[in-house]
């Protein structure tokens, strides 16, 4: 295997590091565990989760070659150019499960903040778990259930460059270093993001996995670059609606408003921002 140090534009994770700064008996996270690389980092978690390991556990890959979007739609990056990581979240008994659905929307704002703060660039949400950056999809979330567990895995492009995105037949791909970022160190991205996890993710489960109680609904809504544009959405059963997204609501549903006047509630389907 090539050494992490040939591309110094690209330095490796420090699993040390980032357990010194993260993992604390106060914090959420109990063990970093950074992988030069792995199939997928979801799978790695959910296998976890179902051996019985406790909430906390990060996942991270420097190389992952085998992962997974939403619709099983593959997601790959060179060595060490994103970012692409799963954590183990167990927010039961507190939140009923009907509340999960949540929680990528929960990482999506703090993927938003993290990478807002850190590398500088104008970024906003596209419904229900993109990263848009400039008019290009930075990053993906899958969350997924692993017995009494959510596995939430994030992908985001950071340092890499045009010819090495892939091929995308919606939006084009992005990254941070090619939209103008201040900065493209993931050190520093990653450490954000697990705080602003922890953050958000601990007034959620105090809530009742209440998004409004817990202040979640109002930031996601902010940072919802869906909301007031016209769209096309495709149902997972098939069909699909047409009209303006008006808002997210408390279930974490968009709400649509089709040209007839009807509402329409979607929990689930592919988002397309027709203008």
């Amino acid at each position: 295997m090539a050494s992490p140090y040939t591309d110094l534009d690209r330095p490796p994770l420090s699993s040390r590091g980032l357990e010194r700064a993260l993992v604390t008996p106060e914090s959420l996270w109990t063990r970093i565990d950074v992988r030069a690389e792995t199939a997928s980092t979801n799978a790695d978690v959910a296998a976890a989760a179902m051996r019985g390991e406790p909430e906390g556990l990060v996942v991270v890959a420097e190389r992952q070659t085998a992962g997974r979007g939403r619709r099983d739609r593959q997601w790959t990056s060179p060595p060490r150019a994103g970012l692409t990581l799963s954590v183990l979240l167990r927010p039961g008994p507190a939140v009923p499960t009907g509340g999960y659905g949540w929680l990528p929307l929960l990482a999506g704002v703090a993927l938003l903040e993290a990478v807002q703060r850190v590398a500088e660039v104008e970024a906003g949400l596209k419904w229900p778990n993109d990263l848009l950056v400039g008019k290009g999809k930075c990053a993906g979330i899958l969350a997924e259930v692993a017995g009494d567990a959510v596995v939430v895995g994030i992908g985001l492009n950071v340092s890499t460059r045009a010819d090495e995105l892939p091929e995308t037949t919606g939006l084009p791909a992005t990254s941070l270093k090619l939209a103008g970022a201040a900065s493209a160190d993931r050190d520093p991205l990653l450490r954000a993001l697990l705080r602003g996890i922890a953050g958000w993710y601990g007034g959620w489960r105090d809530a009742g996995g209440d998004a409004e109680l817990a202040g979640l609904l109002a930031a996601y809504r902010r940072g919802c670059s869906t909301i007031g544009r016209e769209v096309r959405v495709l149902l997972p059963g098939g069909g699909e609606i047409r009209g303006e997204a008006t808002a997210v609501d408390g279930d974490g549903q968009l709400v649509i408003r089709s040209a007839d006047g009807g509402t329409h509630r979607v929990s689930a389907g592919d988002v397309l921002h027709v203008r």
